[in-house]
């Protein structure tokens, strides 16, 4: 029995090993889901047992969108490499710490300055929330899905990452090309035009 009871033991360590490994990207995002104001009211829905189902259902959010929108177009002219995350649900302050703290109005002028190559913020991200550009040269988890194409560089990794621990969208401009990509979901929509990303915002938020 003593025997017994310690193989048992050990496949049940193991086990629960394996359940961390596998379900790593549902136990990150159950993380953020109880960081939410709404989690006692999620508790009772099926869907916080549907990881896969787990989408940001909440209102609308207010942005001013036509800044990014400028931003991306003289961005994607200048072939200035950028990485932007704008948030829905949460704020990402955890991502956000990893930063400079801003906590500035959201503008063109702003962004293009952030990710000028002179500038020291210009690297790493800037995470956008109610409006505001919270911080930049923040630090994103960088996507381990093995099917992403060998010609995306760890902005666009780091762009897919993040929206696939959170409800966030991102955008990353390419240094090399100056094409303008959107990831959402895990799934990234690679150069796109400007049309297509302001659909996307007049669709998906309300503008401030």
């Amino acid at each position: 029995m003593n025997l017994l009871g310690s193989i048992l033991g050990q496949f049940l360590g193991v086990g629960v090993l394996l359940i961390l490994i596998v379900f790593q990207q549902e136990i990150r995002k159950f993380l953020l889901l109880i960081g939410q104001r709404n989690i006692f009211v999620s508790m009772f829905s099926k869907k916080l047992f549907q990881p896969w189902k787990w989408r940001y259902t909440g209102a609308a959010v207010s942005l001013n969108f036509n800044e990014i929108v400028r931003a991306c177009n003289h961005l994607s002219k200048s072939k200035t490499g950028a990485l932007m995350v704008i948030t829905k649900s949460t704020e990402l302050r955890g991502f956000a710490s990893t930063g400079v703290m801003l906590d500035s109005e959201l503008s063109s002028k702003l962004i293009e300055s952030i990710f000028n190559k002179n500038s020291p913020l210009h690297d790493g991200s800037i995470i956008v929330a109610k409006n505001k550009i919270k911080a930049a040269s923040c630090i994103l988890p960088v996507s381990e899905n093995n099917k992403i194409p060998d010609h995306l560089g760890l902005r666009h990794r780091a762009a897919i990452g993040i929206s696939e621990i959170s409800d966030a969208i991102a955008i990353a401009i390419s240094e090399e090309s100056g094409s303008i990509s959107l990831a959402e979901n895990g799934q990234l929509q690679h150069n796109i035009s400007l049309k297509v990303l302001r659909d996307f915002f007049d669709k998906n938020f309300i503008s401030y």
